[in-house]
């Protein structure tokens, strides 16, 4: 026989399975940063912040610690190389992707280095952002 409390806590437990992913989505572009969190929100249970710049997305994360940030390299007031330094330091096991049209080798390597964990080309494929939300679910389910 399940007791109020037992039935309680198998809910609370289960809840916590169907909180959405938390993404983050940083672009200088509002038409990209747009048209990503459409993307990603296609995917289904995922709840998508936005930052135009490095300095807020750093301001961002650290409010809402985000699941994953899909993060541009070239942008105003802080670049997105400068804002995984800062977001890695704060959170070391912080999952970001690096999206960029404009990247060089070196900064993909340098970006690498920094402790991003992919990168995807502009313009992308739905396919890749929608893979890349999966795999996040799946290790989030760990």
């Amino acid at each position: 026989m399940i007791t109020q409390k037992t039935f309680t806590q198998m809910f609370l437990i289960g809840c916590a399975f169907m909180k959405p992913l938390i993404a983050l989505v940083v672009d200088d572009s509002i038409l990209v940063r747009n048209t990503i969190k459409e993307g990603i929100k296609s995917c289904g249970g995922v709840a998508v912040f936005q930052a135009a710049n490095g300095q807020d997305a750093v301001e961002v994360y650290k409010q809402h610690r985000p699941d994953i940030v899909f993060l541009d390299i070239v942008m105003p007031l802080r670049g997105g190389l400068e804002a995984l330094v800062d977001i890695k330091s704060f959170d070391p096991d912080a999952k970001v992707i690096i999206v960029s049209g404009v990247a060089t080798h070196s900064h993909v390597k340098r970006a690498i280095r920094a402790g991003a964990t992919d990168f995807v080309q502009k313009p992308w494929e739905q396919s890749r952002l929608a893979s890349i939300i999966e795999q996040a679910k799946q290790q989030r389910r760990r």
